[in-house]
């Protein structure tokens, strides 16, 4: 029994099931303590062992954490309850800070591109048997690796970049292992690791990237792989620095059995420069860069370059699944990137307007915030849930910060990717005005 939900079933995927019901009504609530395995089993009349494959399918779906004697509960937002649900009401009045999305104006015309895709279909049309991956696209993808000083290996093209995290991770780690995740960090791929049966290991950042006295303890902690932002980090809009890529490189090269991914978000809309991790000694390890950014989160299309092992093992999953992203797409993209259509510099010198504008706002009436790169202002605040009202009615809806965090204190995410300069003076008063003398906050790190 629990409370008033009794547990039924005579097989563990009966069992399992009923558990995960309970769960999608609200009838199990999050960190809600499961039975021990012989109790259950002895409620149910069924062997200790049928509940153990119950509590392991459990597991495996990102329902339940198991810690050996301190037992199993249910998770505090298990994947069949995404962190991008927890969503802020938008009334009429509210100008909404809390999509993370580009500007449409700064975005390319699909129309030529996709024309021309379209027309090259008609010529030559893509049929089973075509190679997975468009020349176009992938002499671009190589010579920008290249250009970035990575090491060669072959390429994989997926359908975005938590796409190809995803399929890294379900073949290289097994139900159980941790994974090294900046904290605060990427909503999806935080609700991405239980969904595969992976236990985040919150690693502290700041503006110069992880923290490598916190990446060498998850590590020593038994993490098997690291996921790292490159630039325009989610959400706090940190970006890798020379000194701090070099000081995570002498980490990494302390366990050169981890598997290292690069999520390269800011690639096509940052001005600041790419440093990479790659090299540290990482016998598997990728680096992600996505078209959602620059040209738009409706095309689907993640280019990645990582060692032969790895990225074999994508593509052959893939071939198996999906089999192949669209050439329609792939040759939209592609001429979009050799044409340069949304010229980097400019965009990213709107964007770093926009963020500037707000953070000197904020910085003169004494509010920490953090903005580095990218789409997002992130601000630590002492309550989330009071701030995010607060600021509501005065006509602005963010991002909780409880979206993006494991372990890291209170915050809130702004974008300002549409923030003109001249609405940041009013904001930062309206912040002000929330968070009372000071603007005193938690700290980032």
């Amino acid at each position: 029994m629990l409370g008033d939900y009794p547990l039924k079933g005579r097989r563990a995927s009966e069992i399992a099931s009923h558990i995960e019901q309970g769960v999608s009504t609200g009838r199990l609530a999050p960190g809600t303590a499961l039975p021990p395995l012989r109790d259950l089993a002895a409620e149910l009349g069924v062997n200790p062992n049928t509940v153990a494959a119950a509590y392991r399918l459990l597991r495996d779906r990102g329902v339940i954490e198991t810690a050996g004697r301190k037992g199993s509960r249910i998770l505090p937002r298990p994947a069949l309850t995404p962190r991008d649900q927890i969503r802020v009401p938008v009334p009429p009045h509210a100008r909404d800070l809390s999509g993370g999305n580009p500007d449409p104006a700064l975005l390319p015309d699909l129309a030529p591109v996709l024309a021309a895709a379209a027309g090259a279909a008609h010529a030559e049309p893509v049929l089973y048997g075509h190679p997975a991956i468009d020349p176009g696209l992938l002499a671009l993808a190589r010579a920008s690796f290249e250009a970035d000083g990575l090491p060669g290996g072959p390429i994989a093209v997926a359908s975005g970049s938590l796409d190809t995290i995803e399929r890294i991770l379900a073949i290289r780690l097994r139900p159980g292992d941790a994974v090294a995740v900046e904290d605060p960090g990427w909503g999806s791929l935080l609700d991405l690791l239980p969904a595969l049966g992976l236990l985040p290991a919150p690693v502290r950042l700041d503006d110069e990237g992880p923290l490598p006295d916190s990446l060498a303890a998850a590590l020593a902690e038994g993490a098997r792989a690291v996921v790292v932002t490159s630039r325009a980090q989610n959400p706090t809009g940190a970006a890798l620095t020379a000194r701090r890529a070099e000081e995570l490189r002498a980490v990494l090269a302390e366990h050169p059995g981890v598997l290292l991914i690069e999520d390269d978000h800011g690639h096509g809309m940052v001005d600041q420069p790419y440093h990479s991790l790659v090299g540290a000694g990482a016998r598997h390890w990728a680096v992600v860069r996505s078209a959602a950014k620059a040209y738009g989160p409706d095309l689907r299309l993640s280019v990645a370059v990582g060692d032969q092992d790895t990225i074999g093992r994508v593509t052959g999953r893939l071939r198996l699944g999906a089999g192949w992203v669209s050439h329609l797409l792939q040759r939209a993209v592609a001429e979009l990137w050799r044409t340069d259509a949304v010229p980097v510099a400019r965009v990213a010198g709107v964007y770093r307007a926009r963020r500037d504008a707000l953070l000197g706002e904020l910085a003169e009436r004494g509010i920490e915030a953090h903005g580095e790169s990218g789409l997002n202002v992130w601000v630590p605040v002492p309550d989330e849930t009071s701030a995010l009202v607060a600021l509501v009615q005065r006509g602005w809806v963010a991002a909780p910060g409880a979206r993006y965090r494991v372990q890291s204190p209170p915050g809130l995410r702004l974008t300002v990717a549409q923030l003109e300069p001249a609405d940041a003076q009013r904001l930062a008063e309206d912040l002000a005005a929330v968070l009372g003398a000071g603007g005193a906050g938690s700290r980032l790190v």
